[in-house]
């Protein structure tokens, strides 16, 4: 996103090169494994398909595959091919963009679903049809092309179906609005993009209708689709937390280009709620597997937690519109916490296999997984190689292609680093190479390679659990507080400046409001939460009777069977065995308790060496917590 004014200003993904490290070789995986996996998968279940079949008029009901939105899943694919390419990759694009081109009717239609003989009509079901949700999408994939300085088959197709939606869904057109909200702010991109202010008025047209009862009144509520309150009126995020992540998305957006500052006040207010009382240790959001929907204040169950993985797609990039809007490093810190340990988890080791719900407890081990066929359901104990709702693999392979986008910013000052990873940051004059191993070591080199004679500000965010970061620079050692740290001088080439975090483990207490794990612990290391997997243990040791010690040590080893440089936790545990009986409740008791030792491992990691348990919780020991 390239908004056109706020407190930072991002740099492209041809500007920022990650080379190697935690992101850089995911971001290779992605390119090498994740994306052409995800282009078999849209030619075996014949979501691709559906576009030849279009393009030659022969799309009968029951011809067609895939639910009703898999269009968008071939849209966030080719998004995730653009980015590629304009990272200097390679992606086999334009077969994609002359498949999705010739299935578009004359006026700008494009949907496999609806409009043909024997299909419903456009935009009759705009309530769970997503037409304008997969339209956002092609959008914004045309957006990407954009951005890399092209101009071909897809961004000529995203262009005539937004001129399409303007002219349907305008000030004289059908007034209504799509159940699943992403269009907003995929016009907006456009707009961004392309000059055109008709795309900006229709995204701002969009916003004010939600919440004005438009669609009809369903089982979950109108709360489900964001339709029951005004955005402006929100006090906190709620209903399906994808849908309401992408609309905060576009409010923002709508709220930057048209200074509205009170609109852009409200969000970050919902924002600020949420985080304080509805977002998981791991920076996951949605704690309801019905509706797949925000629960109510400090409502996070561990084993229920559903946080599927494309809203932390879609917080890491509200968190990153909020952070270029008011330059306030939480927002940062938000965004690296979801993508160390959501979006990070969200992909197998080797980029072919994919959670959409990400729990904080998996009670049972489970089943391997048929690798060969799509997974009928969201939940799983393994990573599935697709599901017949995929909406999460295209969504990560997008990001990962385009992350280089959210590492760093400038200003008229000086330029920023946001998170931290190995490459090279430039703009104008200025170039750095930026070495460092984190999150597995705390430090992070700044060299400048090339600057100008002016002065200019460095800027390194301190993460808010980094309380004993030390900043080096030509002029000698301080400690920094969380926030940023800034250095402003007469840069020259060879200069160095190196910050040097804390990564040292940590354990962490919930609010105690959070009764799903009141008296438990969990335990982090720099921005990574930890977990206890059953892979690790003795078959014999269940990880519902573990106990552990606040005041255990905890033992730092390395663990290279989950891949160069990762760091195991290790501490001595109890396990405990209660009275028996046939009733689960009584007065409080002794126990039988043995010693033990527990292995930890970065969240992130679990699953990927067969099936498990794993809980990232784990109960105080003391006779009167409770929390297990």
């Amino acid at each position: 996103m390239l908004p056109s004014t706020g407190a930072l200003r991002p740099l492209g993904v041809d500007q920022v090169r990650l080379t190697g490290g935690f992101w850089g070789d995911r971001q290779e995986r992605n390119a090498r494994a994740t994306i052409p996996h995800a282009r078999h998968w849209l030619e075996e279940t014949g979501w691709l398909g559906n576009f030849h079949l279009a393009a030659t008029d022969d799309l009968a009901p029951h011809r067609r595959r895939g639910r009703e939105f898999s269009d968008s899943e071939v849209y966030k694919l080719a998004e995730a091919m653009a980015w590629e390419i304009a990272r200097g990759g390679d992606a086999p694009l334009d077969e994609l963009s002359t498949v999705v081109a010739a299935a578009q009717e004359p006026g700008g239609y494009l949907n496999t679903m609806f409009g043909r003989p024997g299909q419903q009509p456009r935009y009759s079901d705009l309530t769970w049809g997503h037409e304008l949700y997969c339209y956002g999408h092609l959008v914004q994939a045309g957006v990407a092309r954009l951005r890399g300085g092209v101009r071909d088959a897809l961004t000529n197709a995203a262009i005539r179906a937004a001129d399409h939606v303007c002219v349907e869904f305008g000030p004289t057109g059908r007034q209504t609005l799509c159940g699943h909200p992403e269009i907003e702010m995929a016009l907006v991109e456009l707009y961004r993009a392309t000059g055109t202010a008709r795309y900006l008025d229709q995204a701002r047209l969009f916003l004010d209708r939600r919440g004005q009862a438009t669609l009809p009144d369903i089982e979950l509520g109108r709360a489900y689709f964001q339709d029951d309150v005004p955005i402006r009126e929100r006090t906190a995020f709620d209903g399906h937390a994808v849908r309401a992540l992408y609309l905060a998305c576009g409010a923002v957006d709508v709220a930057v280009e048209t200074g509205d500052d009170k609109l852009l006040a409200a969000v970050a207010r919902q924002w600020e709620r949420t985080v304080a009382t509805r977002t998981y240790l791991t920076g996951g959001m949605g704690s309801r597997h019905e509706g797949e929907a925000f629960g109510d204040d400090f409502e996070l169950p561990a084993d229920r937690a559903y946080v599927e993985t494309c809203a932390a797609v879609a917080s890491v990039m509200l968190s990153w519109r909020l952070l270029l809007a008011t330059g306030e490093a939480r927002f940062a810190d938000l965004a690296e916490r979801t993508l160390y340990n959501v979006v990070a988890a969200s992909t197998s080791l080797d980029g072919r296999a994919f959670f959409y719900t990400n729990p904080l407890r998996q009670r049972g081990a489970g089943a391997v997984l048929d690798r060969s066929r799509p997974w009928p359901r969201a939940s799983s104990s393994e990573r599935a190689p697709w599901r017949d709702v995929s909406c999460c693999p295209t969504n990560v392979a997008r990001t990962l292609a385009s992350l280089g986008g959210y590492v760093a910013t400038v200003d008229d000052g000086g330029l920023q680093l946001h998170q931290y990873a190995s490459g090279t940051v430039t703009s104008g004059g200025t170039a750095l190479t930026v070495t460092t191993g984190y999150p597995w070591g705390g430090s992070v080199r700044i060299r400048v390679d090339r600057t100008g004679d002016a002065p200019w500000r460095l800027s390194l965010r301190v993460p808010a659990w980094a309380g004993e970061a030390v900043l080096s620079t030509p002029e000698g050692a301080r400690r920094v507080q969380p926030g940023y740290a800034v250095v402003s001088r007469a840069w020259r080439a060879g200069d160095q400046v190196r910050l040097r975090l804390p990564v040292a483990p940590r354990w962490t207490e919930p609010n105690p409001r959070i009764d799903a794990v009141r008296g438990c612990v969990a335990v982090e290391r720099g921005p990574l939460v930890y977990c206890a997997e059953s892979v690790d243990h003795d078959p014999a040791l269940a990880l519902d009777a573990v106990d552990v010690d606040r005041s255990a040590p905890l033992t730092e080893r390395p663990l290279p069977a989950l891949g160069r440089d990762v760091v195991a936790l290790d501490l001595a545990a109890s396990t405990t065995t209660a009275a028996g009986g046939g009733w689960p409740y009584g007065s409080i008791g002794t126990a039988d308790q043995e010693p033990g030792n527990l292995t930890l491992v970065p969240y992130h990691l679990w699953a990927n060496r067969g099936p498990a348990t794993m809980r990232v919780w784990l109960p105080v020991a003391d006779p009167h917590a409770t929390g297990r």
